[in-house]
C-alpha cells in the first residue's frame, strides 16, 4: 500500500465532519505509542512550552540517575537512549528554542555526570554532534537569544 501525500491527507481531513476527524485521531493514538505521545503534546503541552521543557528536563534527570556508571558499555547504551528520547521530544515540539534548551541541558548533564565520555570515541562523537546540532539551532534564533545560548554552549565546550 502506497502512502498518500501530506497535501492529499490534509484535503481529505478538511472534507471530513468533525466527529470523523476525532475518530481518525483516536485510531491513530491507539495504533502507536509515539502517536499518542504526540497527540498528548499537541492537546496538553503545546500551549505552555516552558512547562513542557521543565518536564522533559526532569525526565532527563531521572534517566541520568539510572545510568550504570560501573561499565562504560552500559553507560553508552543509556546515554544513547537519553539522546533518542530527547530528540523525540524535540521533534514533537518543533520549536527551535526548546531544541536548544534541551540539547544544552543534555550536554550539561553529561558533563556533570562523571562519565568519562572523552575517553570513548563514540560518546565523544555523540557529544560533539549534540553541540553541533545546538549551534545549528541557535543560528535560527533571534540575535539576543543567540548570544545567551552561545555563551551557555561555549561554557560547555
Amino acid at each position: 500500500m502506497k502512502a498518500s501525500t501530506i497535501s492529499t491527507l490534509r484535503k481529505e481531513l478538511i472534507s471530513l465532519p468533525p466527529g470523523d476527524v476525532i475518530a481518525v485521531c483516536m485510531r491513530l493514538a491507539k495504533f502507536k505509542k509515539e502517536n499518542k505521545e504526540l497527540l498528548s503534546y499537541l492537546l496538553f503541552d503545546s500551549n505552555n512550552e516552558a512547562e513542557y521543557i521543565v518536564s522533559i528536563k526532569q525526565e532527563i534527570d531521572l534517566q541520568f540517575a539510572e545510568i550504570n556508571k560501573d561499565h562504560l558499555y552500559f553507560a553508552k547504551k543509556s546515554i544513547r537512549k537519553i539522546v533518542k528520547n530527547t530528540n523525540k521530544y524535540i521533534k514533537y515540539s518543533n520549536v527551535k528554542q526548546t531544541e536548544v534548551e534541551l540539547i544544552i541541558y543534555f550536554c550539561l548533564k553529561l558533563k556533570k555526570s562523571g562519565i568519562h565520555y572523552k575517553s570513548s570515541t563514540s560518546l565523544n562523537t555523540l557529544y560533539a554532534n549534540q553541540v553541533r546540532k545546538a549551534k545549528l539551532a541557535i543560528a535560527t534564533l533571534h540575535e539576543d537569544l543567540q548570544f545567551d545560548y552561545l555563551e551557555e554552549l561555549n561554557a560547555l565546550v
